[in-house]
């Protein structure tokens, strides 16, 4: 194995430096060797592609369609993004103004560094997945963190109380359904951020990567409500179960999808010729198939949260995505990182401490029900089990 020369070991990127790897990953990698365990960490769904993506993303190989798709996306998938978009959720955008990325991370990347500078400050509500801050703080922004809890939604009483501390505020990223409450704004709430927001100069960006898996409500697209302030991120990663395929796509106004775009292009210079072809056949061909998956996850979630309330923990409704983010019972405390462990080692069932994922999250554990329900009946009977004799 080589050794650095020492006059190297200094070598980083000083912002890189404090940002952490994965916290969800490493729970999920320290548990993964515990026999028997259930893991319940990653949020991933467990069905398979639908068939005819699949044959679509082949044929497409056996064409020898290998060669560079152009920048921004083939120009069929752009229509078809926008032709989606518009029909299932009246948010309208031409083709020029969608960009096709790897997975909606490299879109999330690509736009914060292609419209903030270091030092502008991004507003990110939480608990949330951690990926926005970090890409945030890795572009040398200043996060600040909202505390939502408990009802994990950013109303507009909270927001004018965060601006009014932050008026230079140039962003805030929304995330809903969310990762990791399963919260979704209802009509009402949604309608009255927008109206919140229509009164100033921040720019929303909306990842509605789980916008397909709603169960109490239809969603309503922010691009619908706000398209002049909104930046729209989503992808098919969920509502396909591609999240190998890494598809996934930025929609907005042309002058800023132009720049990120540019940004997009430096990243990654295109997605990949086969899965665009794939994506274009799960957009138009594939518009129900979400509809199959929606219906397992909401048995699923009815499954783990009567369980988890059984077991004495208390959670927020899960109006959609596949998590349950649930509030450990108050006798063991709130040091979520302690008993996620414990429950691995003593009841093997893996869970996610609701700490890592920001301010409103300790004392809490991130349930995935993208599992079969026959696992997700044994570890809630093992939670049970672990609760009634701890």
């Amino acid at each position: 194995m080589p050794e650095l020369k020492a006059a190297l070991n200094q070598l980083g990127n000083t912002r890189l430096a404090q940002v952490q790897p994965s916290a969800i990953r490493a729970v999920d990698q320290r548990i993964s060797p515990i026999p028997g365990i259930i893991k319940l960490t990653l949020g991933e769904p467990d069905f398979a592609v639908p068939e005819h993506v699949k044959a679509a993303t082949q044929q497409a190989i056996a064409d020898d369609v290998s060669h560079y798709a152009p920048s921004m996306g083939y120009p069929a998938l752009r229509q078809a993004v926008a032709d989606y978009l518009a029909d299932r959720f009246d948010a309208h955008y031409s083709s020029e103004e969608v960009i096709v990325t790897v997975g909606a991370t490299e879109a999330i990347a690509a736009t914060l560094q292609a419209l903030f500078n270091p030092g502008d400050t991004l507003i990110v509500p939480t608990p949330t997945f951690p990926l926005y801050a970090a890409v945030g703080r890795l572009q040398g922004l200043n996060v600040v963190e909202v505390n939502t809890a408990p009802r994990f939604i950013m109303t507009p009483e909270l927001l004018a109380r965060t601006l009014a501390k932050h008026p230079d505020a140039k962003a805030m990223i929304v995330n809903y359904p969310g990762n990791p409450t399963g919260v979704t704004y209802t009509h009402a709430e949604v309608q009255a951020l927008a109206k919140t927001v229509a009164q100033t100069n921040l720019l929303l960006i909306s990842d509605e990567i789980y916008a397909e898996l709603t169960y109490d409500e239809e969603h309503l697209s922010l691009g619908k409500l706000l398209p002049e302030q909104t930046v729209l991120i989503s992808g098919l990663s969920k509502s396909h179960a591609m999240t190998g395929y890494r598809l996934g796509y930025v929609a907005g106004p042309a002058v800023l999808t132009k720049q990120i775009g540019k940004m997009h292009q430096y990243l990654v210079t295109t997605a990949p010729s086969p899965i665009q072809m794939g994506a274009l056949e799960a957009l138009t061909n594939g518009r129900h198939d979400p509809q199959v998956m929606r219906a397992q996850y909401q048995k699923r979630r009815d499954i783990v949260l009567q369980g988890l309330t059984a077991a004495g923990f208390t959670a927020a409704q899960p109006g959609g995505a596949f998590y349950l983010f649930a509030k450990m019972p108050a006798r063991f405390g709130t040091d979520d990182v302690a008993l996620t462990y414990r429950l691995a080692e003593d009841a093997k069932v893996g869970l996610v401490p609701g700490s890592v994922f920001g301010p409103g999250g300790a004392g809490y554990l991130r349930l995935s029900y993208a599992a079969s329900e026959a696992n997700l009946k044994e570890a809630v009977a093992r939670i049970q089990q672990f609760c009634a004799t701890h």
